[in-house]
């Protein structure tokens, strides 16, 4: 009897083995495999604060910098993001048609939501907060007196749009 618990034992482990190597194999046929990384994205020099872009943003106070951590927003797949707000400097109401996931690194990043900018609405995410933008949630956010860092994760590509109105109602050209 012993010998063939034994057996039987060899078989299952077969069995589940076989289980799991088909469940591997199937998932990456039909899609579910992470996408490979992108050589050229991933070295030393993408895990630091390096801005391969700067933006200049219409109020003229300062600067946003995007540096691309893994991927990029306009690709397919998954992306992660750092941006550096600086002081002063803040985002007009818009919104993104894919959702996006915002960790505040450093500092205080302060976010209001609407499609007419209102920075005495703006209410803070301090360091270690997360804030979710559902794809077309309407917003703004940046820096008020410090220097921000957020880390952005979603899914590309991404789309953003400029929202924002006046108080009356009035599309505001940007």
């Amino acid at each position: 009897m012993g010998v063939e618990m034994h057996s039987e034992s060899r078989q299952m482990t077969f069995v589940v083995g076989a289980v799991v190597f088909f469940l591997l194999v199937s998932t990456q046929m039909v899609g579910f495999s992470q996408p490979e990384a992108d050589e050229a994205l991933l070295n030393a020099d993408n895990l630091r604060m390096q801005p391969e872009e700067v933006l200049n943003l219409s109020n003229g106070q300062g600067q946003v910098r995007f540096q691309q951590i893994f991927s990029a927003p306009s690709r397919p797949g998954m992306y992660v993001q750092r941006v550096l707000f600086e002081a002063g400097t803040s985002s007009r109401p818009h919104y993104h048609d894919q959702a996006r996931w915002v960790t505040v690194i450093q500092g205080t990043w302060w976010t209001g939501e609407g499609d007419v900018f209102d920075e005495g609405a703006m209410i803070p995410i301090r360091e270690g907060g997360i804030m979710y933008h559902p794809a077309g949630f309407h917003h703004y956010d940046g820096a008020k007196d410090e220097d921000v860092i957020v880390q952005i994760m979603g899914m590309g590509p991404v789309e953003t749009v400029s929202i924002e109105v006046d108080e009356h109602g009035n599309p505001i050209p940007r």
